[in-house]
């Protein structure tokens, strides 16, 4: 059940990476092979592929929109591709998550392009461009917005990376998903059952009291991380994350367990659940 993950700005050619990837793992007899589309997704959305990108909430939407189709699809029979621009590095580790949480493979394929390469496709979509449609501005915003999958970063690899023209390393990707065990998942990546019947007051009283530790020594000049005791990890934080924007992330965590229905009740392993989510999604993710 592997999962690929294509990532790249409009117009690089992730969609047709995705079917040239289709026929290839058809024609090895790995089907049946699934492309989660997020351009078909924009489309069931109502709205045009700029506002996509430009408005927060319908962007937010769509991201959601494929995620959840791809963890539908994902089986042990199956391949998943998901085509899209997938070029925020959070939602990408969420895709890591998604992926470790069922026990599959996953691979990264970044479609990149030369400045000469982009610069050709923004002439292209100057001359092109209609209402509703992708115009050089909002291309331009998403170049200055793109977070470039890293070699580095566990939830990209194994990473290939293809410039048009180029040809697609076929056989190293069918290794990586097919020829390697999947991660198992951690604390992390695992969900996390509402069991006990006070689990919901503990879960919220732990979170707070972390948030409350990290604010007491940032109000007394600590600015490097901050210990939590209770976790046995540090909490590395930005120093100038405000005490509204550690809590928004807070009320991220809790509506995160509330969805998950087989959480473990154990409320000792929340504080570590609770550190590495920060530690993940405050520091420019």
């Amino acid at each position: 059940m592997p999962l690929i993950v294509i990532t790249g700005l409009p117009r690089s050619g992730k969609t047709s990476r995705s079917k040239e990837l289709e026929k290839y793992f058809t024609e090895l007899g790995k089907g049946p092979v699934h492309i989660v589309s997020e351009a078909d997704c924009i489309a069931r959305s109502g709205c045009g592929v700029k506002e996509s990108f430009t408005d927060t909430g319908k962007e937010k939407q769509i991201r959601a929109s494929l995620k959840s189709e791809a963890m539908k699809l994902l089986t042990k029979s199956t391949l998943v591709i998901m085509d899209g621009t997938n070029y925020i590095k959070g939602y990408r580790y969420e895709i890591f998550c998604m992926s470790k949480n069922a026990r599959t493979t996953q691979c990264t394929v970044h479609c990149a392009m030369t400045v000469e390469q982009r610069n050709a496709r923004r002439e292209e979509i100057v001359q092109s461009s209609s209402s509703g449609e992708l115009d050089a501005e909002t291309f331009d915003a998403l170049c200055q917005r793109y977070e470039e999958p890293q070699d580095t970063s566990r939830w990209d690899r194994p990473l290939f990376t293809v410039y048009g023209g180029e040809e697609m390393e076929l056989a190293r990707i069918n290794s990586a998903l097919y020829e390697q065990a999947p991660l198992p998942p951690n604390l992390a990546t695992q969900n996390m059952p509402l069991s006990a019947t006070n689990f919901l007051f503990e879960l919220d009283k732990s979170t707070q009291t972390i948030i409350d530790q990290i604010a007491a020594a940032r109000k007394i000049g600590l600015d490097g991380p901050v210990e939590i005791p209770q976790a046995g990890m540090r909490a590395e934080v930005p120093s100038n994350m405000s005490v509204a924007q550690l809590n928004r992330h807070r009320r991220q965590f809790l509506n995160y367990v509330k969805m998950h229905t087989n959480v473990s009740s154990d409320i000792s392993k929340i504080p570590a659940i609770f550190v590495q989510f920060l530690n993940t999604n405050t520091n420019g993710a």
